[in-house]
């Protein structure tokens, strides 16, 4: 059980260290887009289904509005996005995409997939990686009730 306590067993670290392996690679990738990998998960949510309320948006990213409302006021300053209050309840901000997170999106996409390919991860691996991660990641939300 020892051996278990050292840095190097710990699946945390190994998801941590994985996940900043990410950052860079998307960061790296993104820069040129003038966009960071929260704004590029804002893109991903849109451009799967355009004109959300800020509220849809933050439950489909797992986002508060605290951290979402400034990147959405952003992104639409950098005209990747609008952003309009409901006509029928003031309360609703809902968010569009401009025609530059439209046109930008195939290259976006493009040099994303080239990234990944280059790290040498085929298809069915990218596929089992992920299925393998959404097992975790229900087991762990699943402790002490939390769904």
């Amino acid at each position: 059980m020892e051996d278990f306590l050292s840095l190097d067993k710990q699946l945390c670290f190994a998801v941590y260290e994985t996940s900043s392996e990410f950052n860079k690679l998307y960061t790296s990738v993104l820069q040129p887009f003038g966009l960071t990998y929260p704004q590029y998960l804002v893109l991903l949510a849109l451009w799967e289904k355009d004109e959300v309320t800020v509220k849809e948006l933050g439950e489909k990213l797992n986002l508060g509005t605290g951290t979402l409302t400034p990147m959405i006021a952003r992104m639409s300053d950098n005209d990747w996005l609008r952003k309009e209050r409901s006509k029928t309840d003031e309360r609703k901000v809902h968010i569009y995409l401009q025609p530059k997170a439209i046109q930008e999106q195939q290259a976006i996409t493009q040099k994303i997939k080239e990234e990944i390919l280059s790290c040498h991860i085929n298809l069915q691996e990218y596929e089992q990686l992920l299925q393998q991660l959404k097992i975790l990641q229900n087991k762990l939300k699943k402790r002490k009730g939390k769904v």
